[in-house]
């Protein structure tokens, strides 16, 4: 990521408006691969943030900003961070959430990316969409292929029938799900799941905030 005087900066910048100083998070995970928030964008911002007249009086690289402990023992270690005026995180929203939390009430927390979706990883940099995190998992009768999310139309019984040439009507780039779900079933002889109706999704498990509790 080249961070320039983009819509999105001036965005930042006009949140800062008022404050001196300003502390970095970046996230050394996602972020990092996506090149949104790991060292070279960290460095990159602390620049422009200089260069507009700021402090900068640190930067944190966590391995995981979404993880509660890794960044209450930050914010423990680094007292530079408490005595900012804000803090602006180059992380998932999940990471901002966190960093916020653990921030003082008077501590402005700013997002610097915008969070598109929970991805699958195919190998360093290389991002794709494969769960809704809707709460009722349809893939083992699917063939791992979730149509909740991998068809434009959420659709969950069967093709729609305007995909042309296997390719979606609604998205050409892709392949049509509920044709690789057909091709992979019949691969493993299990076509019969085909007739199975699927009943409309039951939201209430997906009604947010949601948690899980482990003990």
């Amino acid at each position: 990521m080249i961070i320039t005087r983009t819509k999105k900066m001036e965005k930042i910048l006009s949140s800062l408006e008022g404050t001196s100083s300003v502390y970095l998070f970046g996230c050394n995970a996602c972020a990092e691969q996506c090149r949104t928030g790991g060292k070279a964008e960290l460095d990159e911002m602390a620049t422009l943030l200089k260069d507009s007249g700021f402090d900068v009086p640190g930067i944190s690289l966590v391995d995981e900003t979404c993880y509660n402990q890794l960044v209450k023992k930050e914010f423990r270690l680094k007292k530079s961070i408490r005595k900012s005026d804000a803090i602006v995180v180059l992380a998932c929203g999940a990471g901002v959430k966190i960093v916020a939390e653990n921030s003082d009430r008077a501590q402005l927390v700013i997002p610097a990316l915008d969070t598109l979706f929970l991805a699958s990883v195919d190998r360093h940099g290389r991002f794709f969409e494969g769960c809704s995190l809707c709460g009722e998992c349809v893939l083992g009768e699917t063939a791992g292929i979730c149509p909740h999310t991998q068809c434009p139309k959420v659709l969950l019984n069967g093709p729609c029938g305007g995909a042309a040439e296997g390719m979606c009507e609604v998205n050409p780039e892709c392949e049509c799900a509920w044709l690789r779900i057909y091709n992979k079933l019949k691969e493993q002889g299990r076509l019969h799941l085909l007739k199975k109706i699927s009943p409309p999704k039951d939201h209430s498990g997906s009604i947010q905030p949601r948690k899980v509790l482990l003990r």
